[in-house]
């Protein structure tokens, strides 16, 4: 009687690449070609949470059948996007890319190794690089009102100095371009608050990270290229609504319900007065993208 073939062990997956993405097919095949070079990709999942496209988004995978593709039917905001790819993840670490983002076939595994050894680190992200080389990492403090209300009006934040040479620095405040953080983590916060739409559920990651008395580190050794593109939504009176709405929640969340709705209301008259009665409506209702 012929023996049995012994059974391959299941590969561990290490890390989850979460890529949320709406009408960006040409910049999604760019992130994805570069992540499929990637070494150790055998422990690597790539999910694509699609949020509502009408471009070639949602038929990636015929492309590329290493990935996975959530697909949603409308745009829902890319907190409830992230929370999707988040409770589907398998991996160890969670990597969450913007689609603009290109990595070298080394930036993801030198990632999850400096997170695995760094016992003080939550999170940890790369240095991005313009196509040309230089800096373009968007990082620094977490945000003050300040802050909000400029990104709210669509203001690029100010360039981060960053010293190039240090070996890692401890920085307040990633974003979500590309940041590396440890699954367990989000799933022990009960993944990202849902009263955001699309915009701060990062920083209030930053927040929830600086609270538990862990670090997010940047590696100016390991790097990404980002690719400047537009922003699809620069004009779109509803996430004007829900970038406001959601930088009053932040601050009501940590700063006093009276501090979240002095800045509503702020933004409330500017609207009314720059008569862009598409957002007053979203402002006065207080409503998300997603419609809640």
């Amino acid at each position: 009687m012929p023996e049995p073939l012994p059974q391959e062990e299941p590969v561990e997956l290490r890390v989850s690449v979460i890529l949320v993405a709406h009408n960006q097919a040409p910049a999604l095949r760019r992130a994805i070609e570069a992540l499929e070079k990637s070494q150790e990709r055998e422990r690597m999942e790539i999910l694509l949470v699609d949020c509502g496209s009408e471009d070639e988004s949602p038929r990636l995978d015929t492309e590329y059948p290493g990935v996975t593709i959530l697909r949603l039917p409308h745009h829902f905001g890319a907190t409830k996007a992230m929370n999707i790819a988040s409770r589907t993840a398998k991996g160890q670490f969670l990597f969450v890319l913007s689609p603009d983002v290109e990595v070298v076939p080394d930036t993801v595994k030198q990632l999850a190794d400096r997170l695995d050894i760094e016992n003080d680190a939550a999170a940890v992200c790369p240095l991005l690089v313009d196509p040309a080389g230089q800096s373009a990492s968007r990082v620094g403090k977490l945000p003050n009102r300040d802050d909000l209300r400029a990104a709210c009006r669509g203001d690029d934040p100010p360039p981060s100095a960053i010293d190039t040479t240090a070996e890692s620095i401890a920085i307040e405040y990633a974003g979500r371009d590309a940041l590396l953080v440890r699954r367990l983590f989000v799933k022990a916060m009960n993944y990202f608050d849902d009263r955001y739409g699309h915009y701060w559920a990062d920083a209030d990651l930053a927040v929830q990270i600086h609270r538990a008395q862990k670090r997010i580190k940047l590696y100016p050794s390991i790097r990404a290229t980002w690719h400047r593109e537009p922003d699809p939504f620069l004009g779109d009176s509803g996430f004007a609504a829900d970038c406001v709405n959601g930088a009053a929640a932040y601050l009501s969340k940590y700063e006093g319900f009276a501090a979240g709705l002095a800045f509503r209301i702020g933004a409330i008259f500017s609207a009314l007065l720059g008569f862009r009665l598409g957002e007053l409506g979203g402002l006065l209702s207080g409503s998300k993208v997603d419609g809640s």
